[in-house]
């Protein structure tokens, strides 16, 4: 069989048992392996290694010794509970081995969990499995999550209770990061927000991965609000500090295309919010004022800038990069309307 959609997110959460395998694709190796955790979880439990319930397989093993699969499915465990059989690096040459092991597996054998990079439409291991009754195929794309799925994870790390504007926060933020960022920011939340405590966007703000480097945001905020008095002083302070100029002009040019991004796409409070990741929060709206204020075709002409010098300090080395980068981010400043 083949799930997709509301039934596989389902699935991944309550794996029906009376199935004999499931087959896990996609090109996305993290996403792969978040859903395989979640399936090994719901399946066997998290003391399934301890309790040796749980056996790891490698497709390369398995073209060597084919027998070794059906070996472990019908191997006897000391501990009581679900037995699992995970099959890492699946591939097209274990479409034989596996059509085998459904055949002969019987209620009561350990559940088996094939674990594979892209397979495309035609693959015969995909075919094996989708023909099969006893087995389900899920495809694991680069769709975001639902908002339903993000507050379910939210609350598994202890977050259940958010002002509005923070869930609204937390399910963009949940869509934009890879899976495994967002796991992490939900720990760090977690933990910073100890227990019985809702969830501000403040909260939210303070624990999400910075979209830039730290230290670089003033000296972008002084370009974008156009004090060109305090850029030459700032600009030292980080060349002391050892900031790379190269860096400062990279994180310059993302700032300012995500600016002139915006200001094209009609509503700039929108197009915050659907960048990637997020725009949100005292950030979100400081971003937006500097939007209307600069407009399309100055933000256009800063960009320009950018690229101009971006291309400078990369194509000539013995260039005095400190003042060039210095009088380039002045002129950006002074394009700020007074």
């Amino acid at each position: 069989m083949k799930l997709g959609g509301a039934q596989a997110t389902a699935y991944f959460k309550a794996p029906n048992l009376k199935h004999a395998a499931a087959l896990l694709f996609g090109t996305d190796a993290m996403r792969v392996d978040f859903r395989k955790r979640q399936m090994i979880a719901a399946i066997a439990g998290d003391t399934a290694e301890e309790e040796m319930r749980l056996e790891r397989l490698s497709g390369a093993e398995l073209r060597k010794t084919p027998a070794a699969l059906l070996d472990a499915v019908k191997a006897q465990g000391f501990f009581p509970g679900q037995r699992l059989v995970v099959i890492e690096d699946a591939t097209d040459g274990l479409s034989k081995t596996t059509q085998q092991a459904l055949d002969d597996w019987q209620e009561g054998d350990a559940y088996m969990l094939f674990i594979a990079g892209s397979l495309n439409a035609r693959s015969k291991l995909r075919a094996v499995i989708e023909a099969s009754n006893q087995a389900v195929a899920i495809g694991i794309y680069n769709d975001p999550p639902q908002p339903q799925e993000i507050m379910e994870q939210a609350a598994k790390a202890g977050l259940t209770d958010f002002e509005p504007e923070a869930k609204e926060a937390l399910i963009a933020l949940g869509q934009a990061l890879d899976m495994g960022d967002f796991a992490q920011m939900l720990t760090k939340l977690s933990l910073y927000m100890g227990k019985d405590k809702m969830v501000s966007l403040a909260d939210i703000d303070a624990m999400s991965p910075a979209a830039i480097e730290a230290g670089l945001d003033d000296i972008l905020y002084i370009l974008a609000d156009g004090k060109s008095n305090e850029v030459g002083p700032f600009l030292k302070r980080l060349f002391g500090q050892g900031m790379n100029p190269t860096t400062i002009v990279i994180a310059a040019s993302r700032y300012f295309r995500q600016l002139h991004l915006a200001s094209i796409s009609g509503s700039a409070d929108q197009a915050l919010s659907r960048m990637r990741p997020p725009v949100f929060g005292p950030r979100k709206t400081k971003m937006a004022g500097q939007i209307r204020r600069w407009g399309t075709p100055r933000l256009e002409r800063a960009v320009q800038e950018l690229f101009e010098i971006d291309l400078t300090l990369r194509s000539s080395p013995k260039a005095p990069v400190h003042a060039l980068l210095e009088r380039s981010f002045i002129r950006i400043s002074m394009m700020h309307p007074k």
